[in-house]
């Protein structure tokens, strides 16, 4: 007998890893409801290409809500007095591109869609691997998230036990690109750029452009990504 698709709330963000996880979402047989947000970010062509993955993987919904990061600022991507910067990130230190609660924000966001959807799984696309340092892609993070929902929410409490995926968490930068070259994931369709034009073409200096450019070089694959 075939399984029923099981539900679950999928954050997209239109780069290279949150498509990757949808990917692996799909594959694993979950329904993904997709979760982007305009939170004020410089890089909002990401939301466009967060809708042309929703579209290519299959998603079985795809809602982009609307929050106001831009009015506390305190990160590159919502303040554009602050410069992206382009030099690199230096060891031990967590960039200006941090943006503060950002995670915690739309993990809430996804937490309580979940519950009206009767779904038991969250997928984000965190990673402790090739990343920026930011302190909310960690797996404590992580756990210490899971264990707050299930003390925060109806299910929970009735007995439900509700997941924070993140498939993703261990992998270097050229295992992700090679594990949705696998699943079919078009990556041209995607935008990881911090400081991506109006129509999604990166810098090609950004910590984010280096890792996805480092992370094509070292799976041995063309990288499609669109510069300008």
């Amino acid at each position: 007998m075939t399984q029923s698709p099981r539900p679950a709330v999928l954050l997209l963000s239109g780069g290279l890893d949150s498509a990757t996880v949808l990917a692996m979402a799909r594959r694993d047989g979950f329904d993904a409801y997709c979760l982007s947000f305009d939170y004020g970010q410089r890089h909002n062509a990401e939301l466009a290409a967060a809708r042309r993955v929703s579209e290519a993987l299959g998603a079985k919904a795809h809602r982009v809500a609307t929050i106001d990061l831009k009015a506390f600022g305190g990160s590159a991507l919502t303040d554009t007095s602050i410069d992206v910067p382009t030099d690199g990130v230096k060891e031990g230190e967590i960039p200006i591109t941090y943006v503060p609660a950002r995670n915690t924000i739309m993990l809430s966001y996804a937490l309580a869609w979940a519950e009206v959807l009767g779904a038991n799984d969250i997928f984000i696309g965190v990673n402790a691997v090739d990343y920026s340092g930011y302190p909310d892609c960690r797996p404590e993070y992580i756990a210490a998230f899971q264990a707050m929902a299930n003390l925060a929410t109806k299910v929970g409490v009735e007995g439900t036990t509700l997941r924070i995926r993140t498939p993703l968490i261990n992998l270097k930068k050229e295992d992700i690109i090679k594990t949705g070259a696998a699943l079919g994931v078009d990556y041209s369709l995607t935008v990881s750029c911090y400081q991506a034009d109006l129509e999604g073409r990166a810098c090609g200096v950004c910590d984010s452009c280096r890792l996805r450019r480092a992370g094509f070089e070292a799976a041995g694959l063309a990288d499609p990504t669109k510069y300008q």
